[in-house]
C-alpha cells in the first residue's frame, strides 16, 4: 500500500505530497499523523534547505474525509486532546508542525483546497496557486469552525474581518481571488513547477539566515517592538558566529556563488 504522505529529498529540497488522489487527497487520521511525523523528521535534517508541499493528482486537498473518520469516531475526541509539551492536538499539529520546520515551506495548490487543506497550506511560509483552484474554509458548511490552527493563520494573512467572512460564509473562491485576498502570494499556471523553482532559489541562500528569518517572523509577529528587537539581536549573533555567515561574506567579496554547510554549523 502506498504511503498516504510521500516524502523524498533531492539536493536538499523535500518533495512532500498528500498521496490519496482517488479521494482528492481527503484527510484521514492516518494522514494527519503522517503529516506531523514527516514534518518532525524533516525538522531534524540539518542538510535540508526547503520543502515543497503539494497534492498528488488533480487537487491539493478536499478537506477531512468524513466517511473515513466515521469508521472510527472515537478518534475525534482523542485527537482533540493537546500534547502537553507542544500545546497542539493531532489536527493542529498536522499544520503547525510545518511552522516549526526551520526551512522555507512552499505549498503548491491546484484543484480543490477545502477545509483542512486550506489550514495546511496556510501553515506554509509561501503559497503558489493555480488561478482556477477552488479555495474554501469549508468547515462552516458543516456547522464547524477551522480548528487546525486556521483561526490564527487566516487572520494573520488577511485580517480579522476577511477571516471572519471566509469562515462564516464557507464561500468557495478561485485561486485568483485567493491571491487578491492575500491567502496566496503567487499565481501560476504551473504551481508545482514554480514552487520548486522558488525552493531552488531559496536553497542558494544561507540556511542559517533563512532559519533565523523564519523564526523571527513566525514567533515575534504581534510582539512588542522591544521584545522583537531583543530577539533580532539574539538570532543575529547566532548567525554571525556560524560558518555560513563567513562563507557568504567571503563568496560575496570574491563575487562567487557560496557553497554553504549544514544549518547551524560552527
Amino acid at each position: 500500500m502506498a504511503s498516504l504522505i510521500s516524502s523524498t529529498v533531492t539536493d536538499g529540497i523535500a518533495d512532500v505530497r498528500l498521496n490519496r488522489p482517488d479521494k482528492l487527497n481527503g484527510l484521514t487520521f492516518d494522514m494527519l499523523r503522517d503529516l506531523a511525523s514527516t514534518a518532525h523528521r524533516l525538522r531534524r535534517d540539518r542538510s535540508l534547505r526547503a520543502v515543497v508541499l503539494s497534492g498528488e493528482g488533480e487537487s491539493f486537498c478536499a478537506g477531512l474525509d468524513f466517511a473515513s473518520v466515521a469508521k472510527k469516531p472515537w478518534q475525534i475526541p482523542v485527537g482533540l486532546i493537546p500534547n502537553p509539551v507542544r500545546g497542539t492536538n493531532v489536527f493542529q499539529e498536522a499544520c503547525w508542525a510545518w511552522r516549526r520546520v526551520p526551512v522555507p515551506v512552499i505549498a503548491a495548490v491546484q484543484g480543490h483546497c477545502y477545509g483542512g487543506g486550506v489550514q495546511i497550506v496556510l501553515a506554509a511560509d509561501f503559497r503558489v496557486t493555480a488561478p482556477d483552484a477552488k479555495w474554501s474554509v469549508l468547515e462552516g458548511k458543516w456547522g464547524l469552525i477551522p480548528d487546525m490552527t486556521g483561526i490564527r493563520t487566516l487572520s494573520d494573512l488577511v485580517g480579522i474581518e476577511t477571516a471572519k467572512r471566509l469562515t462564516m460564509t464557507a464561500e468557495v473562491i478561485s485561486g485568483e481571488r485567493a491571491h487578491e485576498l492575500g491567502l496566496a502570494g503567487t499565481l501560476s499556471l504551473e504551481p508545482y513547477a514554480d514552487a520548486l523553482a522558488f525552493a531552488r532559489e531559496l536553497s542558494s541562500r544561507s540556511p542559517d539566515a533563512l532559519a533565523g528569518a523564519k523564526k523571527l517572523f513566525d514567533t515575534r509577529f504581534g510582539a512588542s517592538p522591544r521584545r522583537t528587537f531583543a530577539a533580532e539581536r539574539r538570532v543575529q549573533v547566532g548567525i554571525l558566529l556560524g560558518r555560513n555567515a563567513k562563507i557568504a561574506r567571503a563568496a560575496g567579496l570574491r563575487r562567487e556563488a557560496p557553497t554553504f554547510v549544514e544549518r547551524g554549523t560552527r
